[in-house]
């Protein structure tokens, strides 16, 4: 009987103080969120719930597995010891991850709130990310290290291996360089501000948002719902247009190719009138003027501003759309003409009178210079 309520009093014992120190401070976390509303630290925390239970469940079996007197414990302790520690390891790092993650994002939803201005945002945004991905790669590094450290074998490959350190680093670095060239890329874009999650960006001509901002890549969304992933190096060592730094206002621009004959001074008022419908606009700054002039066109460019990237892009196709729609319309002779070298097709009822017309042409007069084809005129 005793071979059976001692490892059930142990085991039993462990689960029902794991979950009742699970309660417990569930309980002391939901009390301090309700005391403290203006931070969210507390309830952040209720999501180390899991990650606690199981460090705090492993450790009672770590220190107590021997005392169930199970035969099987007894002929394999150092195996479901080292078993034991190597979860409690894990579970701890787990644990850490949970508590900076909460910490992290509790500092961030406090600037937030009180932050005004969106690019300082965006890039606090960024460096939260990336800090927490460091912590979270070192925690992983160290977890490892802990859970290699527990096997003897690893420790005498460790020692034997120091001697050699100073090589094995040195043809690391060489195999390794574009990726620690990415990895230092993306600490310099972190806290050197270039560019930041929210960002529109043009890169290699695609037009986008950063989306993500990681230690060796970044994602941007294009307009179109692509994603396109470039090592953060790219960033620091080629020039790319940042459309979000220095304000989110923004200037477009619209080409018209017309003919000579445009009303210049009409479209500059059709355009403002224009503007003052369209929404997108936020009554800046707009201008209209013959920047260019060819043979055959002139170039009219008109320029409008917007909040922000969206706007801008909104407001320069209302622009586009319904000018050329107004010139079709009330001037159709200002738009370009293409001379094309074949004869144009006549109407029948023009083609019936120039028939009429042939028809009653006088006859040539024989008398005429050339009139029977006079060799002397070349004609025939």
């Amino acid at each position: 009987m005793e071979n059976v309520l001692r490892p059930l009093t142990v085991l039993g014992g462990s689960v029902v103080l794991t979950l009742l120190l699970g309660l417990i401070v569930d309980l002391l976390l939901r009390r301090a969120d309700a005391r403290h509303p203006e931070t969210p630290l507390w309830g952040l925390l209720r999501r180390c719930r899991l990650p606690l239970q199981v460090v705090v469940l492993t450790a009672l079996l770590r220190a107590s597995y021997r005392e169930t007197g199970w035969w099987v414990v007894e002929n394999h302790q150092s195996g479901i010891g080292r078993a034991l520690t190597l979860i409690l390891i894990g579970a701890g790092a787990w644990l850490v991850v949970r508590i900076a993650s909460a910490a992290v994002e509790s500092t961030y939803a406090r600037y937030a709130t009180s932050a005004r201005d969106r690019a300082k945002l965006r890039r606090v945004r960024t460096q939260v990310t990336l800090i927490m991905r460091i912590v979270t790669a070192v925690v992983v590094v160290v977890a490892v290290a802990a859970i290699l450290l527990t096997f003897p074998s690893m420790r005498t490959i460790g020692t034997s291996m120091l001697a050699s350190a100073g090589i094995i680093g040195i043809v690391a670095g060489v195999a390794a360089q574009s990726t620690l060239g990415n990895l230092f890329a993306g600490f310099q874009i972190a806290f050197g501000d270039m560019v930041r999650i929210g960002d529109t960006v043009v890169v290699d001509g695609e037009w986008g948002v950063v989306e993500e901002v990681t230690l060796t890549f970044l994602a941007v969304r294009t307009w179109d719902e692509r994603r396109i992933t470039m090592p953060v190096s790219y960033f620091t060592s080629k020039p790319f247009e940042n459309w979000s730094r220095g304000g989110v206002q923004m200037t477009g621009t619209v080409f018209l190719q017309l003919d000579h004959s445009a009303p210049v001074a009409l479209m500059r008022e059709k355009l403002h009138e224009i503007l003052r419908e369209c929404a997108a606009w936020d009554g800046r700054d707009w201008s209209l003027a013959v920047t260019d002039t060819t043979p055959n066109t002139i170039e009219v460019r008109a320029v409008v501003t917007a909040k922000d990237a969206d706007d801008i892009w909104t407001a320069r196709c209302a622009v586009r759309e319904q000018l050329i729609a107004w010139l079709a319309q009330e001037h159709p002779y200002a738009l370009p003409r293409v001379a094309t070298t074949e004869a144009a097709v006549l109407p029948a009822a023009a083609r019936n009178g120039a028939a009429a017309d042939a028809g009653h042409r006088p006859e040539p007069d024989p008398a005429a210079p050339g009139a029977d084809g006079d060799p002397r005129t070349g004609r025939g």
